[in-house]
């Protein structure tokens, strides 16, 4: 069946998610239009495609077990020079994040997968383009700021165009399907070929 390259992450929902895409694209970050705008729990993960059942068990245990929380965004900060990547901060909700995200990549369950970096919740809004522009972005971002309550995460698969896409949703708490998870409008838009980045 080969294989397939998978992502779970939180949505940011709009109007802040399409906004902070439209800015990183304005940056000159060529991934921009193939990537939502989100919080990653499990990074870029190539699996088996025969992996997938089980995968979304896991997943769906996952969001089964957990409860809403409050996040919100604020300012930003950047990984330079040990990572070229300008990001809005977490500033409430990181604990929540970092739960969620260890209990995705569980050793014991089919995401286990170690990190190249420690685990520090984020939202990209630029990534491996020249200094000046990483440098406005982080300047033009500062004051932004978004607060919502996380209800849920979502399954994403990388197309062969580079454009990740929403497979599924996952509401926390069993049987809370009337809990909406965040989408983007631009998830549904039909996207340019943006060159390969990280999600």
């Amino acid at each position: 069946m080969g294989t397939v390259t998978l992502g779970v992450s939180l949505a940011v929902p709009e109007p802040h998610g399409s906004f902070l895409q439209r800015r990183r694209e304005g940056f000159g970050d060529p991934a921009a239009r193939g990537i939502p705008t989100h919080i990653t729990l499990l990074p870029p993960t190539e699996v088996d495609a025969a992996a997938l059942p089980d995968i979304e068990r896991h997943l769906a245990e996952v969001a089964a077990g957990s409860r809403p929380f409050a996040l919100r965004l604020a300012g930003t900060g950047t990984f330079r020079p040990l990572s070229p990547v300008v990001f809005v901060k977490v500033v409430e909700g990181a604990r929540g994040c970092t739960v969620l995200q260890e209990r995705v990549r569980s050793a014991s369950g089919p995401c286990a997968r170690e990190l190249q970096f420690p685990y520090h919740p984020h939202v990209t809004v630029a990534h491996g383009i020249d200094e000046a522009a990483m440098d406005r972005a982080q300047t033009e971002l500062a004051d932004f700021s978004a607060a919502w309550t996380v209800g849920g995460f979502a399954l994403y698969e990388k197309g062969d165009d580079e454009v990740w896409r929403l497979e599924r949703e996952y509401p926390f708490g069993a049987g809370s399907a009337s809990v909406t998870v965040p989408r983007q409008v631009a998830e549904t838009a039909e996207l340019s070929r943006p060159p390969a980045a990280s999600y």
